[in-house]
């Protein structure tokens, strides 16, 4: 499978910035790609941060002014699955911002008592699914999953949060991915959650928007807090344009109940 990927982001920038930006794929995937930062025209010097689970963290120092970002890609086949590290069982089964497992430890533990490995992955993707109305601009960005299961209804990222908060309650690590999808619509960055069952990190999508075979990696962590494209400093930044754009050769038909690693 090739894959496509392309990015556009334009900001303007109100006062000395401190830039964080996670667009990139990971540096495990077969990739040739190429990252464009300008302010005003000008080309940005990065700083390149690798994390232990593949972000690629990109670092600026951004004065005033109009900031435009272009990324592009192309991934060709997939990636092995992902190394489990020493410290993921202990990082990925706390709570953490936006995934409040230990609220919801009494209510997972009565709704899927009894389960475990890829049943339980299945179940709590099914259950998620069906609760949930995906709309979009129902949600605040500082919504948990509680504020999510309350409400009934959310975009991906609050699908992944209450999977990655249930599992996590039923003393499963699971984390927050965001993904390039092509197959997605509408098409836009993507989160996923990932659940660690017999020692692989298995992806669950309880959107079900787009196969999990043709994903991407981009960023890995506990939450959104940790996976946001981009993160600012010290002045204000006004988001102007974002486009995503992914797409592949063959889009696989997927088995949302089947056990699949992101690639």
């Amino acid at each position: 499978m090739e894959r496509s990927l392309r990015s556009h982001l334009a900001f303007d920038v109100h006062g000395d910035v401190r830039l964080h930006l996670a667009i990139q794929v990971s540096p495990w995937t077969a990739v040739a790609d190429a990252l464009q930062v300008e302010l005003d025209g000008v080309s940005l010097d990065l700083e390149e941060i690798v994390d232990a689970h593949g972000t690629r963290w990109q670092l600026a120092d951004v004065p005033t002014g109009r900031l435009e970002i272009d990324y592009s890609a192309t991934v060709t086949g997939r990636a092995d699955p992902v190394q489990v590290l020493p410290t993921d069982e202990l990082d990925f089964t706390r709570p953490s911002r936006y995934c409040e497992s230990d609220t919801l430890q009494p209510f997972a533990s009565a709704e899927f008592a009894g389960l475990e490995g890829t049943a339980l992955l299945a179940a709590v993707r099914e259950w998620v699914s069906t609760r949930l109305a995906y709309d979009l601009g129902s949600t605040q960005p500082t919504d948990g999953a509680v504020a999510t299961l309350l409400r009934g209804r959310g975009v991906c990222r609050d699908f992944a949060h209450l999977v990655v908060a249930l599992l996590r309650a039923l003393d499963v690590p699971a984390r927050l991915v965001s993904v390039y999808a092509p197959g997605l619509s509408p098409m836009d960055f993507h989160a996923v959650a990932e659940a660690l069952i017999d020692g692989q990190w298995l992806v669950v999508d309880a959107t079900g928007l787009a196969p999990r075979q043709s994903l991407t990696r981009i960023a890995t962590g506990r939450d959104a807090a940790d996976t946001a494209f981009v993160s600012t400093l010290n002045a204000p930044v006004d988001l102007l344009e974002i486009e995503v754009l992914a797409t592949a050769d063959v889009l696989p038909r997927d088995d949302l109940d089947a056990a699949v690693a992101l690639g």
